[in-house]
């Protein structure tokens, strides 16, 4: 493949995943115009148009969305042999892509690169915090983050973190005005302050587990968010009960500022995982990443 055919395609690959020429063109360190250029001129080559273009989105056609599905996955394993190499050198060197909520990110992710990277200054992690189960592999990302039950199968998974616990908790305030629950199925009688996740589409529900009995509750109140912190500051702030991790309230209970209830229903759970495909071939950068965040217990 002639180096002029084979950059033409990189820009549409580059464009039909990032669906904007803006995006795409800040991505290959090139014009906006230039990258437009580069995409008319390869479809007039193939005499077939790749991407539907408006005012607010750039989509592939029916025959771009079939290249792009037939050589997104090469560019993907070139970049993946070019970041092996890196093995080669003295020392470990290379970019780790990683998705994750944001309380993994910061109750896991953060504080294990405060202490890898001083020492690696020739690897680079991005962290992109997204509460949807992402795609890695049509994302084109090394990693995601996900509590341990819900990787999929066909993933390598290794612990990041211990068990984890799920905590309900109301303000004083709050609970000035209503009477604490003794079961999840009294929260339907409560002011609940939910949250919306991309991936479910619908109101997350809350899961509880008591000697063996599962119980999922659908609550209702009249604050929605989805975002971990705003659900904290709801909740601190007295406008309803919150279902939150419990490292991220253990100090506003001890302090008072929160009442937690239903503590026997919310049993401990695998903790967060990080999760990549079996056939990823792992970068020296990728390998320190994985072993700084590898759970061992204690």
């Amino acid at each position: 493949m002639a180096a002029e055919q084979f950059n033409n395609l990189a820009a549409f690959v580059a464009v039909a995943q990032e669906r904007s020429f803006t995006r795409a063109a800040a991505r290959l360190g090139v014009s906006q115009s230039a990258l437009s250029q580069t995409i008319k001129g390869l479809e007039a080559r193939l005499g077939i148009r790749l991407l539907t273009r408006s005012t607010r989105s750039v989509t592939p056609t029916e025959a771009g969305a079939r290249l792009l599905a037939t050589v997104a996955p090469r560019f993907r394993e070139i970049e993946q042999e070019l970041d092996a190499l890196t093995m080669l050198r003295d020392r470990p060197a290379g970019n780790v892509r990683i998705t994750a909520a944001e309380h993994a990110a910061l109750s896991v992710l953060q504080p294990a690169l405060a202490r890898i990277l001083p020492r690696y200054p020739d690897v680079t992690v991005e962290i992109v915090v997204d509460y949807g189960l992402t795609d890695i592999v049509a994302e084109r990302f090394d990693a995601g983050v996900r509590l341990g039950e819900q990787v999929a199968k066909d993933m390598i998974a290794v612990p990041i973190g211990p068990p984890m616990r799920m905590a309900v908790v109301g303000a004083p305030s709050y609970f000035a005005r209503h009477a604490r629950p003794e079961t999840p199925r009294d929260l339907t009688d409560h002011n609940c302050i939910n949250i919306r996740l991309p991936t479910y589409g619908g109101l997350f529900a809350w899961e509880f587990d008591h000697g063996g009995r599962e119980v999922r509750v659908r609550v209702e109140g009249q604050v929605i968010v989805n975002h971990a912190g705003l659900r904290l500051a709801s909740v601190l702030g007295g406008l309803g009960l919150a279902y939150l991790p419990e490292d991220q309230i253990l100090d506003h209970v001890a302090q008072g500022r929160l009442i937690r209830v239903l503590e026997d229903w919310c049993e401990p759970f695998p903790g967060y995982h990080l999760y990549y495909p079996s056939r990823h071939h792992a970068s020296s950068a990728f390998g320190v990443v994985v072993e700084a965040l590898r759970y061992r217990g204690g």
